[in-house]
């Protein structure tokens, strides 16, 4: 599919003046769109096949190879043909691609054909509010299920009187591979079922799951598989997703080295079934969690539409926040016999649709590699592309990390990328469609100097992948960088220092470091070009404008900032908020920080020993504590005050967090823990002294019952706090 990039950028101002993030989207992916109004009946047969064979081309390589489109414009070409046959019925054929569920087990495939006890079907797909809205006025319920779309391989697993009899794919929903060898090296898949009290073992239960490989599971990977082919002398071959490591893994033929590929797998739905008859979906995942099989801890009962509507924006707003990639939420009707009320279209069944967010991964041309220099030192090359919409917005430029990265992903001048867009996070590009490479293409080559400064870039340590101008105090890109950053909400606020104001403030001598900055007057601004003006009755002189006026206001509110911000705007190399938290918390002030030994610093919860070992590189450098020093006769904060020093009620206290809490994020429970002496971690284990179980709890919940852990509820986790937890009994 060609998308006109000269039409996308000439109509972007009207799009995002007119439209809803939804439309923009549509607007994208049609602006290639021609209309078939005026196509004769052979015209119209000619569309469709093109349509189709271009859908059957790629379902395949989504399937059984490797895709050479993103999701959102395979959809995008499947909702298509969908509209052309809903538009000219006569089009519709039953083996339209439409009608299909997943794609045929391929000829070559060296695992044998096993037809599924029940059909595994498919979802329909909703891609904005109204399609939503519309499924759930016709699909009314006293409950639904809102479940996390896991960008996975879909897997069914028969379990006969509680053994794992066979595992297959999909497939096309009929008949998939037998891959149950390549299960049972699955760890999160039971080789036996364990019955409960409440939960007796069914003499037959086909269950379907999903296999995924988590995203630090992914990266770990991709690193190991590089290291060995540098050590082969080999040019590295790296997975471009976690979907696709999975898909792979789940059809080698070597079981050790599947599990080498760390795959896991989580459960959501039943087939067929003998001896188990639940009332609800819901009341089926807590059979599945009791029996030993994983279950998705984001599952959420809602008993209205307006709560469906609500978990679509939440998702939306934190689709990075579960534990494996995610592209969408899946809507079931609770009630089974309702499910079966409704019945299923020939793919999909009729009680289930799955909200599909805007796409995260797009293609566009590599116009060519450019570098930028950070606050510290560190070179960063970045893809300089063609624009596209991705993720709600318009994009031209996307990440490539290091050089080393450069390298492994293969990516040439000319290329047709790849690109994923992370919520906020700056795009990255993922790899080149190498399919569609013409010869033109030209290799990058990572510059000797700092394009800042021109000092001679090298790695900070041996076999460091990142390259770093060692020119740090007065580079003046890493100054500029340190400036916007000490300026940003999370340290100063200092909202009219930005980026031009930044470099300016550089160029014209009004600091020579960022220990200037608090002995910034109106005297010393006078020789700044942003923050000062031409007088009007004298057109010779200068005076200090209404951004400069801003600029010593905000410099003037700066110096009250709390102490943990303040560790933030130095810049120290890996203390970012959760760790200045810690350590203001823990040391109250920067001589005492200053005093502390490396140990007694990694000690802290939340910092450990990279963290620490910073802190002393960073201060045993004479012009970073000459900053501290300039700061504090400034006026700067340089200790807590003592009315926000938190008692340290948990000290020596380990805790985990786990479920859904109404009065605290996951980010919040974690500092109130911290602050207070306390370490938060993220599994049970017998040093662990609470877990904080929140609705939807899952299996850290079991474990603390099974180890002996105190568990928690929100209310009692507050008084824990407070200091005033009531001992047990």
């Amino acid at each position: 599919m060609t998308y006109s990039l000269d039409a996308l950028a000439h109509r972007q101002a009207h799009w995002f003046e007119h439209s809803t993030e939804a439309e923009l989207l549509l607007e994208w992916m049609h602006v290639s769109d021609f209309d078939e109004a005026g196509f004769d009946e052979a015209g119209l047969r000619r569309r469709w096949n093109e349509l189709a064979d271009e859908v059957r081309y790629h379902r395949e390589r989504y399937y059984n190879e490797q895709p050479e489109i993103p999701d959102a414009e395979f959809d995008e070409l499947l909702r298509r043909l969908a509209k052309l046959e809903k538009d000219y019925p006569q089009l519709a054929v039953p083996d339209s691609p439409t009608m299909e569920v997943g794609a045929p087990v391929p000829e070559e495939s060296s695992f044998a054909n096993v037809e599924h006890l029940a059909p595994m079907l498919s979802l329909d797909n909703a891609f904005d509010d109204g399609e939503l809205r519309d499924w759930l006025a016709r699909t009314p319920a006293p409950a639904y299920l809102t479940e996390l779309k896991i960008d996975g391989l879909s897997v069914d697993l028969v379990y006969r009187n509680g053994q794992l009899d066979r595992a297959a794919t999909r497939g096309d929903g009929t008949t998939g591979e037998d891959i149950t060898a390549n299960a049972r090296v699955i760890e999160d898949i039971p080789h036996e079922l364990t019955a409960t009290a409440e939960y007796p073992v069914p003499e037959l239960i086909e269950i379907r799951g999903e296999v995924y490989m988590n995203p630090e599971d992914f990266a770990v990977i991709n690193e190991e598989r590089v290291k060995l082919a540098e050590g082969q002398g080999k040019k590295p071959e790296t997975f471009a997703n976690p979907r696709n490591a999975a898909a792979g893994g789940l059809r080698m033929k070597n079981t050790e080295e599947v599990k080498k590929r760390r795959l896991r797998m989580i459960a959501h739905g039943l087939g067929a079934r003998e001896g188990f008859a639940p009332d609800s979906q819901w009341d089926a995942y807590k059979a599945l969690e009791a029996w030993g099989l994983p279950v998705s801890p984001y599952t959420k009962r809602v008993t209205s539409s307006a709560e469906v509507l609500a978990q679509v924006e939440y998702w939306g707003e934190h689709r990075h926040d579960a534990f494996f990639e995610m592209d969408g939420l899946v809507v079931k009707v609770d009630d089974l016999s309702t499910q079966r009320a409704l019945g299923a279209t020939s793919r999909a069944p009729r009680w289930a649709i799955a909200f599909k967010y805007p796409p995260e991964e797009v293609t566009t041309k590599l116009l060519r590699i450019e570098v930028g220099v950070g606050r510290t030192g560190r070179v960063t090359p970045y893809a300089v592309m063609e624009p596209v919409f991705v993720a709600g917005t318009t994009v031209s430029m996307a990440t490539l990390h290091n050089q080393t990265e450069v390298k492994r992903k293969g990516v040439l001048i000319g290329d047709t990328v790849v690109i994923r867009k992370a919520g906020e996070i700056i795009p990255e590009v993922l790899g080149p469609v190498v399919s569609q490479r013409d010869g033109s293409e030209s290799e990058w080559r990572f510059p000797s100097e700092c394009p800042s400064c021109g000092s001679t870039l090298a790695p900070q340590k041996e076999g460091d992948a990142d390259w770093r101008c060692p020119n740090a105090r007065s580079c003046p890109a890493q100054l500029g960088a340190r400036l916007e950053y000490l300026a940003s909400r999370k340290a100063f606020d200092i909202e009219a220092l930005g980026e031009k104001g930044a470099h300016d403030l550089i160029a014209s001598g009004v600091v020579v470091d960022e220990s200037d900055l608090f002995g910034i007057n109106e005297e010393v601004l006078m020789n700044s070009t942003v923050y000062t003006r031409t007088v009007k009755k004298d057109k010779t002189k200068r005076e200090i404008n209404a951004s400069g006026r801003k600029l010593l206001e905000n410099l003037e509110t700066a110096r009250q900032a709390d102490f943990w911000r303040v560790l933030i705007a130095l810049s120290i190399r890996h203390v970012g908020p959760t760790a200045a938290r810690a350590l203001a918390t823990r040391f109250g002030s920067m001589q005492a920080l200053r005093d502390a030994d490396v140990d007694k610093i990694a000690d802290v919860d939340g910092v450990g020993m990279t963290i620490a070992n910073s802190l002393q590189d960073w201060f045993s450098v004479d012009w970073h504590r000459a900053i501290v020093d300039k700061w504090a006769q400034a006026g700067v904060t340089m200790e807590v005050e003592a009315s926000q020093r938190m008692e340290q009620t948990l000290e020596g206290k380990t805790i985990v967090v786990t479920g859904t809490l109404e009065g605290f994020s996951r980010d919040s429970a974690k500092e109130a823990i911290v602050s207070r002496g306390g370490k938060a971690t993220g599994s049970v284990s017998k040093k662990t002294d609470y877990l904080v179980a929140g609705e939807n709890a899952g299996s850290k919940e079991t474990k603390a019952r099974d180890l002996g852990v105190r568990i928690l509820s929100e209310e009692e986790f507050v008084q824990l706090l407070d200091g005033v937890l009531i001992a047990e009994h």
